[in-house]
């Protein structure tokens, strides 16, 4: 008797645990479904980073289906050329095409942009969306910079300041960047901007994902402070903890106590995780809702503004990151 007690006990306690780590990493209960947002985008045109899977052929679905010419950018030709089949077929939409991009490569970048630039007369939706949690161990681009931070902020900083002038000419536009809860396990002091060299790394304090997430959210507030009266807004956000492909890793990729962290991540994603239609709805929300121009520079989760972090609210630390991302990519501040 005494032992059905427990085990009854031990049951209760383990479902309340899973529905509160639910609750902590997806930020909400995402009842929000933005297909009740009536809004068409004949005549826009969107990029999505990483748009070959999970949330970002969400978003492009939706996007499609309602008029927009949709370009997936991201760097495997054979992924994206069947997703872009798949993303068509769902949404009924032809008007959505591949354009190679790999995120970690500068050059790679600065090409994107001029063919798109020559191809294309507006820019409507930049939603950088694209990202990685981890890559080979002491793995770093040819400029020396961490692979997962050039990737997740970097190569987004090139291309977004690389197309700003097409979102102005294009304005109202909008520029959404895809963070996540993990920006809130950095504390202050975290982010180090020195340049120096160890093993090979050129910025040591600028690695690993939780500091791109943070990066991630430092560069939406400085974009909105600089765009200011130009008609481009810029958004954040945390999409949920989403069933997606993003902690698909092996042991090649990264040392061991990684390992274990990407582990415990894609048993709590099985547990907990929301499907990536779910997973795509604070983008949508921050593309779609016309009301959400007041509040650009905002962190959003689960279709909503939500808190900050001591890091993220820091206005000072956005500046610093903003000048030490134009030295890195070899922009004019």
């Amino acid at each position: 008797m005494a032992f059905i007690l427990v085990l009854g006990v031990g049951i209760i306690v383990f479902i309340f645990f899973i529905f509160g780590l639910k609750y902590h990493l997806n930020g909400g209960l995402y009842r929000r479904n933005c297909k009740q947002i009536k809004v068409k985008l004949q005549g826009k045109t969107v990029i999505i980073t990483g748009g070959n899977s999970g949330i970002g052929r969400a978003t492009a679905v939706d996007l499609a289906r309602r008029g927009a010419r949709v370009i997936i950018a991201c760097r495997n030709p054979v992924k994206a050329e069947e997703a872009v089949k798949e993303i068509q077929r769902r949404s009924g939409s032809s008007n959505v095409v591949y354009r190679h991009l790999d995120l970690s490569d500068q050059g790679s970048v600065r090409r994107f942009a001029e063919e798109f630039l020559k191809e294309e007369q507006r820019l409507d939706y930049l939603i950088n969306n694209a990202g990685i949690i981890a890559a080979p161990k002491d793995h770093y681009t040819a400029e020396g910079y961490d692979m997962v931070f050039a990737t997740n902020h970097f190569g987004h900083f090139l291309l977004t300041l690389l197309l700003l002038d097409l979102l102005k000419k294009s304005s109202p536009s909008r520029i959404i960047n895809v963070s996540s809860i993990a920006n809130t396990y950095v504390k202050p002091g975290d982010m180090h901007f020195e340049k120096k060299s160890s093993k090979g790394r050129v910025y040591p304090g600028l690695c690993e994902y939780e500091r791109s997430k943070v990066a991630n959210i430092l560069f939406t507030k400085e974009l909105a402070r600089r765009l200011a009266g130009t008609g481009v807004s810029a958004f954040a956000l945390h999409p949920g903890c989403t069933k997606t492909d993003i902690v698909n890793i092996s042991t090649e990729f990264v040392g061991i106590s990684r390992l274990a962290l990407c582990i415990a991540t894609r048993i709590a994603i099985t547990l907990v995780g929301i499907d990536e239609e779910a997973g795509a709805q604070t983008t949508l929300y921050c593309a779609l809702e016309e009301s959400l121009t007041k509040l650009t520079g905002g962190y959003f989760d689960d279709c909503c503004l939500t808190k900050e972090t001591e890091v993220t609210r820091d206005a000072g630390l956005a500046k610093k990151l903003w000048e030490v991302s134009c030295e890195a990519t070899g922009m004019q501040d």
